[in-house]
Order: C-alpha cells, then sequence, then structure tokens
C-alpha cells in the first residue's frame, strides 16, 4: 500500500529539495464543490501527488480543496491532468501560477482533512459556497464600477486594505473573515438592489462572501475572478 504520510525529518527534506537541478513550478488554486468523503478523496490525490514529486499543502473539506503548492516543471502538465481528472467540478479550473518565486517555497506535501478549507463561523447547514456570485473579469469589474449604482466591497483584513485598495471601495473593517461576514451583511442590508461587487488577494475569500450574500438575499452579487491577483 502507498504512504499516505510523510516519515523523513524536515530538515533532511529541505536539504534534498535544495539539492533539486529541475526547477519548480510554484502555483495555487482552489474550488468551492461538494466532496461527499473529504478523506477518501484526499488519500487518493495524496497518491497520485507524491508521484510525481508535487511539494505544498493542500486542504481538504467537504466544501472543497485549497491548495498552494510546487511541482517539478517537467510535471506540470501532468499534475494539471491529475487535478482536472479528480471530479468533474476540477475540470477545467484556474492554476494561479507564481511569477516571483524560486520554486523552492515547500520541500514536503502536506494534505490534509478540514471542516472549511477557508473558516467562516457559519455553520447554517443550508448555506452552499458553490452557489457564488457571477465572475468579473478586470474589464468587465472596470465596466460595471462605473455604475453609479455598483457598490466595491474589499474582502482581505484592515492591514491589507491600508496598504492599497481598488478605488471607492469600501472596507469590512474586522481582521478575521468570520467577522467579515455577517458584517458585510448588516452594512449592505440597504443596499439590496444595487450591484455588489467583492474582491479579495486570490479569489477564495471573496467568492465565499458573494456566496453568502446571496445566501442572505442579495441578488446582484459579483466578484473579481482570481481576485488582486489576477486583476493585475
Amino acid at each position: 500500500m502507498s504512504q499516505l504520510h510523510n516519515r523523513i525529518s524536515n530538515k533532511e527534506l529541505k536539504e534534498r529539495m535544495l539539492q533539486e537541478t529541475e526547477p519548480r513550478i510554484t502555483l495555487s488554486f482552489y474550488k468551492y464543490f461538494t466532496i461527499n468523503d473529504p478523506r477518501q478523496f484526499r488519500d487518493h490525490l495524496y497518491i497520485r501527488f507524491n508521484e510525481i514529486g508535487v511539494f505544498g499543502r493542500v486542504y481538504i473539506a467537504r466544501e472543497g480543496i485549497n491548495g498552494q503548492i510546487s511541482v517539478p516543471e517537467s510535471n506540470l502538465d501532468l499534475f494539471r491532468e491529475i487535478l482536472y481528472a479528480a471530479d468533474p467540478a476540477l475540470n477545467g479550473i484556474r492554476l494561479n501560477i507564481a511569477v516571483d518565486d524560486d520554486g523552492k517555497s515547500f520541500w514536503v506535501l502536506r494534505m490534509k482533512v478540514r471542516h472549511k478549507v477557508v473558516a467562516d463561523g457559519i455553520e447554517d447547514p443550508d448555506f452552499d459556497p458553490s452557489k457564488k456570485g457571477r465572475y468579473l473579469k478586470a474589464k468587465e469589474y472596470n465596466e460595471l464600477t462605473q455604475q453609479p449604482d455598483t457598490i466595491v466591497v474589499d474582502m482581505r483584513n484592515h492591514y491589507e486594505y491600508e496598504v492599497g485598495h481598488f478605488e471607492n471601495a469600501i472596507e469590512v473593517p474586522s481582521d478575521t473573515f468570520r467577522e467579515q461576514l455577517p458584517m458585510a451583511v448588516e452594512m449592505l442590508q440597504e443596499h439590496k438592489e444595487k450591484n455588489i461587487v467583492m474582491y479579495c488577494t486570490g479569489g477564495i475569500r471573496c467568492e465565499k462572501a458573494s456566496a453568502y450574500l446571496r445566501h442572505n438575499g442579495f441578488k446582484n452579487v459579483y466578484h473579481v475572478e482570481g481576485g488582486v491577483l489576477e486583476y493585475v
């Protein structure tokens, strides 16, 4: 039976990674979709990823998957095939390739089953994060935000907002995502008929936030596909 966890020390694993001569590609990905058996799903992917030298961290829950990994350059296409074939919902999902990265961020593969891929504090069993708002590309975002009945919401934390934010974006003033969700619903109650456009760093938070607004009766909800990283 294939080994489903690492038994070598972190020090030795890091040394092995630093001795590699083949370049590595660092990337991230996520997808909200229902996984009926997260542990079985995790074990299957762990075996396949381990076979092709994937390092990094991947979180799996009933609500979906979230990963930040590195893969040998020659195995990138194979990694894509394995991920896309793992479930129909994953076929063709966006892979965010890191630009300024030496590929040496990870030296071990860690895949964990969690209650949520993004902690949100939501206990409502009827909430479905896959019922998200509509994706916006950069051009679509620029066009929609020029309309007077559009409100832009920054779903990053206070520090990220202070460092820099999109023009006219409002802050949801909290440092935790679980606090921001009910706060955003309350802040936007009187704007339910307007266009609500949300963004975050990589897309995973604002996508769930857009689903939560829709769950709470908001109709015209949008979010920037891939977040700020994809927009720029």
